[in-house]
């Protein structure tokens, strides 16, 4: 099954009389365990259409199932309810609470999922574990580099257990060699088992996708699977 199946979306926003065709009948399926990297400049539609499949926005036309799930029809109420079950988001600028330490951080999407907070606290824990943040669970965010930030704010999108991990800019406000750390770490995610959909402006981060969808003037301009991602992954599968 798909993860992702959107079919002849469209996006019109209206300034008074005049209006602006953002996403223009844009059709596009992600399988389950994919890592795909949407890829465009300013105003190509990119961030619309994150929007869209983070059930942010809804589209004007057109349709979108999320894990066999049609989103068409739902209220707020109920687009607010499955994306905090199916998406974990990580953001560039890392969205992490000044006021709360990591651990405490990692725990906020649990407490909107409704999950208990004996479960929530063994999550936000083995998670934080995981990405080599164990020690810093009780620092706040002044007190954590970039990276360590973004780390943080990736076992807050994990710990929910979601269907999707959607990236926006993931490396865009870290230097080249924490943003380098940051990929890596999103590329083994994906080797996990996870459906990752990464937007960037960047090719050499879209490079590490295994599939590299190009946007331009709101329309899907290529769609290529990244055969030296391929290949890499198959010289790593010979040696393992």
């Amino acid at each position: 099954m798909d993860m992702i199946q959107i079919n002849n979306i469209t996006k019109v926003y209206r300034r008074g009389d005049e209006e602006l065709h953002i996403l223009k009948g844009l059709s596009l399926s992600v399988q389950k365990g994919d890592f795909v990297a949407i890829i465009g400049p300013s105003g190509s539609g990119k961030s619309t259409l994150m929007n869209m499949i983070g059930l942010l926005d809804a589209p004007t036309t057109g349709t979108y199932s999320l894990d066999g799930v049609a989103t068409e029809k739902m209220s707020d109420n109920q687009l607010a309810q499955l994306r905090n079950q199916k998406i974990g988001f990580i953001f560039q600028q890392f969205n992490l609470l000044p006021r709360l330490n990591a651990i405490e951080n990692v725990e906020l999407p649990m407490i909107y999922a409704g999950i208990s907070k004996k479960e929530r606290r063994q999550r936000a824990n083995e998670t934080l574990q995981m990405l080599g943040m164990g020690d810093r669970s009780h620092h706040k965010p002044s007190e954590l580099s970039g990276g360590q930030q973004q780390r943080v704010a990736i076992a807050r999108a994990l710990a929910i257990s979601p269907s999707l991990i959607l990236a926006d800019e993931p490396t865009g406000a870290l230097d080249s060699r924490t943003g380098e750390e940051v990929i890596e770490l999103v590329m083994k995610l994906n080797e996990q088992g996870n459906t990752i959909v990464l937007i960037t402006h960047d090719p050499s981060i879209a490079s590490h996708a295994k599939r590299v969808v190009a946007l331009r003037d709101g329309m899907i301009i290529s769609d290529h699977r990244n055969d030296s991602n391929l290949a890499l992954t198959s010289r790593e599968a010979v040696h393992s």
